[in-house]
């Protein structure tokens, strides 16, 4: 069974999407943020057939939305990220989910895509299934998911330069160097400017992220609540 593994961030006021403000404040960033993981924690917990792990760095307490996202990590293994920069944490919680389910494939996603559906996730287990790699680049260079049949291998992320246009060209070329078979996931928009947050809310309107980017919009209007 693979591990689906979710890689976050407290949705603390001040320290998360950050690049959301302007137009949105601190706390309404935040709550975007609350939503996008609350819909990325749905979408994984209706992937049938695998094993859901977050990764998590902040203080849950402090968190917009902090009683419902504890409710939704019911059943969840949760681990503390450990390590100095991205690469080193992705890494190391790779190897914590190796040991703590010893010869599972891992798929690794994070907060940012709330567009994820259960059937995407699904096929990319399936995928992962037939091959060594899966990784899914996102719009702006990056990538939103990687998936790995020998999840030791996340080794190789801790000297990928991570947030840069050539991230996900770096990671390619690191597992592909490391003689593993790699297949593409389909390329997603990540959201980390406004204009991604508008775009993303349009692919999933139905879902928590979409109701808070609306609400901040209505609050731009003349005569909204700010």
């Amino acid at each position: 069974m693979t591990v689906l593994l979710v890689v976050a961030k407290a949705p603390v006021a001040g320290a998360v999407k950050t690049r959301l403000c302007p137009p949105a404040t601190p706390a309404q960033a935040a709550r975007i943020a609350a939503a996008a993981l609350r819909d990325t924690l749905d979408a994984v917990r209706a992937t049938p057939g695998v094993t859901p792990v977050l990764a998590w760095t902040g203080r849950l307490t402090e968190a917009e939305d902090a009683d419902a996202l504890t409710a939704a990590l019911a059943g969840w293994t949760v681990l503390d990220q450990r390590g100095v920069g991205l690469g080193d944490r992705l890494a190391n919680a790779y190897a914590e989910v190796a040991a703590a389910y010893p010869g599972r494939p891992v798929l690794q996603i994070g907060m940012d895509t709330p567009q994820v559906t259960p059937t995407g996730l699904a096929a990319a287990v399936v995928r992962l299934d037939a091959t060594d790699a899966v990784l899914g680049r996102a719009r702006d260079g990056g990538w939103w998911s990687l998936g790995l049949r020998d999840p030791r291998h996340a080794r190789v992320l801790r000297d990928v330069p991570m947030s840069t246009p050539d991230t996900g060209h770096d990671t390619w070329a690191a597992l592909t160097g490391r003689g593993l078979r790699t297949a593409p996931l389909p390329v997603l928009r990540d959201v980390d400017e406004w204009s991604d947050a508008l775009a993303v809310a349009v692919e999933a309107p139905e879902g928590r992220f979409a109701r808070q980017v609306a609400a901040v919009r209505f609050a731009l209007l003349p005569g909204g609540r700010r």
